[in-house]
């Protein structure tokens, strides 16, 4: 099954739980018409063994009760506390032992047989599966071995900064890969306004990026209400927009660093993109080095760069 970025991984955590993210996740998907057949059957109280009916089991609450909350609008936070106030009270404790259950679930159990006729069904002979979550990771495009141990810690935010034509997006979408993460791209959240302007070879102002700004700390404040881990590109040329960006603790900035004549290079190299080559000057007079940042030069690899990432925030 491709990897779906609205899908979280079953290892990811909303509140105390596992799985539960995952729950409202489908239902999300399935609502907007996107879920893949192969999960809608395992949808519900339909299954009593699927994890979803194991879920609202657990929860103390009817699974359609719990779609009317997630299609009322509700976010994560608030379907979780509507369950927690309408079902059955859980402790710390109990959460704790529906995590080491769920996680470890095909594992030397009743179910270890059904989980080694789906690993060949599915053509992943010879890897390391030992549970259900890790036959969802590899079947979602995740290596579980990579993706679990970020997974159960609290969530991360990593910004990748640094002016057009550092690799930003390129090694962005690699990290998260490789990390099983949500990836973002900051130029996504830029109003209309502002493409057109970029697009015509005009500089943006200040007034033009508090929007912005504002916009991509609040995407990255919701993932992490949501436990969930993200990857996001922003130029954040100046340290007054780095720190509009990044308000929280768990935010953590790596800056891309190269010569004007390799970003030159790379930006005369692109296609079909709103950054003109003449842009780079202004953007490198703008800018302003972070001393708070994971530096990197951009002359190694993508790569290099995502394995050098990735043991700085591993520390």
């Amino acid at each position: 099954m491709p990897h779906l970025p609205e899908l979280r991984s079953p290892y990811a955590r909303v509140g105390r739980l596992v799985h539960f993210g995952r729950m409202l996740d489908k239902i999300r998907l399935n609502e907007a018409g996107k879920l893949p057949t192969d999960f809608v059957t395992n949808l519900g109280e339909a299954r009593p063994g699927q994890f979803d009916a194991r879920c609202c089991r657990f929860l103390g609450v009817h699974y359609s009760d719990l779609l009317a909350r997630v299609r009322a609008g509700d976010t994560d936070e608030q379907v979780l506390a509507w369950a927690e106030a309408h079902g059955t009270r859980r402790s710390d404790e109990d959460c704790a032992t529906w995590n080491t259950y769920m996680m470890k679930l095909g594992w030397r159990d009743d179910v270890s047989g059904r989980l080694q006729q789906r690993i060949v069904e599915y053509g992943f002979v010879g890897k390391p599966i030992e549970t259900y979550f890790d036959l969802f990771e590899y079947d979602e495009g995740r290596d579980p071995m990579r993706s679990k141990p970020w997974l159960l810690r609290p969530a991360l935010a990593v910004v990748l900064m640094g002016v057009a034509g550092c690799g930003k997006t390129t090694v962005g979408q690699k990290l998260a890969e490789e990390l099983g993460w949500r990836f973002d791209d900051a130029d996504q959240f830029h109003p209309e306004a502002n493409i057109a302007k970029m697009t015509a070879g005009v500089p943006l102002d200040d007034t033009d990026r508090q929007p912005w700004l504002r916009a991509i700390r609040t995407h990255i404040e919701t993932m992490l209400r949501r436990d969930t881990s993200i990857v996001v590109t922003c130029s954040a040329l100046k340290q007054r927009y780095r720190d509009e960006i990044l308000g929280s603790p768990s935010a953590k900035l790596v800056y891309l660093r190269g010569t004007p004549e390799l970003l030159q290079k790379r930006i005369e190299a692109r296609k079909e993109h709103f950054m003109k080559p003449t842009m780079l000057a202004s953007q490198l007079a703008a800018l302003e080095e972070p001393k708070d940042a994971i530096t990197l030069d951009i002359a190694a690899g993508p790569a290099e760069l995502v394995a050098k990432i990735r043991r700085a925030i591993e520390r």
